[in-house]
């Protein structure tokens, strides 16, 4: 090794070891991160997979526990919303086979919900809107291949309602009792459709963060608005559960990531090879 390259992996080195997630050396009031590193004993072996050593735990120190507590506060939010809920879930009586599932959503949503039911032209009206939200989140997907050359909210949109049609299928959740319908609401006729998960949400999360990566900031919000607000009507119509449109939320983030991983991994051969051109489809080996 020469002296360049001496100096280069002493900077490296330097540099990971100053990671902001690591403690500073509070004695001297300056960060001196290498020695708190290098004064731990590191021993640690694996072999063929099986780990052996000291355990983890055994090394922590009451200044670990502060800082962890100090500077990683949303873990440990979550650890105390895992402890609160598993006492929540021992302790909270089932709902009874004879009683209808409850939900929050539709606790809240109680005044909307009357307000439908009595009022059927307010029904039909906001059936009517979300139907025309649906058709600009399907415009939007399907432009952004068409017209953009860009198709990864396809993709995602495909991956999506595929898994749902698969999840929907394999437990067919029974359609809650109040349920308004409307003969102008999507799927158009009131005819049969599956409750978990709301394509609704999912396809409308897609489309904004693909409007994010664009920089089209306020169609983004625009979109996640009305998102909102599809929810809100969807729980007052009965039309879907409140684990549905939470899970809508999450496949579209979740389906968005996984169309991108598939980008990617067909983009690599295709920039070797050289099939890939701008402004056409990739063109794919399977």
């Amino acid at each position: 090794m020469n002296a360049a390259d001496a100096v280069a992996a002493t900077t490296t080195t330097t540099t990971l070891l100053s990671s902001p997630y690591k403690r500073s050396n509070k004695a001297n009031g300056e960060s001196n991160d290498v020695n708190v590193i290098a004064n731990k004993k590191i021993d640690v072996h694996c072999n063929g997979g099986v780990y052996h050593g000291k355990a983890s735990f055994m090394k922590w120190t009451l200044d670990d526990v502060v800082y962890v507590a100090r500077y990683h506060r949303i873990p440990c939010i979550f650890a105390a919303g895992l402890l609160f809920f598993m006492y929540v879930e021992y302790t909270l009586r089932m709902v009874p086979d004879s009683s209808p599932p409850f939900d929050l959503g539709f606790v809240f949503t109680r005044s909307f919900y009357r307000a439908l039911a009595s009022w059927p032209e307010l029904n039909t009206l906001l059936a009517a809107l979300n139907t025309v939200f649906v058709g600009m989140q399907s415009v939007y997907i399907i432009g952004t291949w068409l017209i953009e050359g860009r198709p990864r909210a396809s993709i995602a949109a495909l991956f999506m309602f595929t898994c749902r049609g698969i999840l929907g299928y394999s437990t067919q959740l029974p359609l809650p009792q109040e349920f308004v319908g409307s003969g102008v609401d999507f799927p158009v006729g009131n005819v049969s459709f599956f409750l978990f998960f709301s394509g609704h949400v999912a396809g409308s999360v897609i489309a904004s963060l693909d409007m994010r990566r664009m920089q089209r900031w306020k169609l983004a919000w625009l979109f996640d608005t009305l998102n909102v607000l599809q929810s809100v009507r969807l729980l007052g119509t009965r039309g879907h559960y409140t684990i549905d449109l939470a899970v809508g939320v999450g496949a579209g983030i979740l389906f968005d990531l996984l169309a991108g991983k598939y980008e990617e991994r067909k983009r690599k051969p295709a920039l070797v090879s050289g099939t890939m051109k701008e402004g056409k489809p990739t063109k794919l080996k399977l």
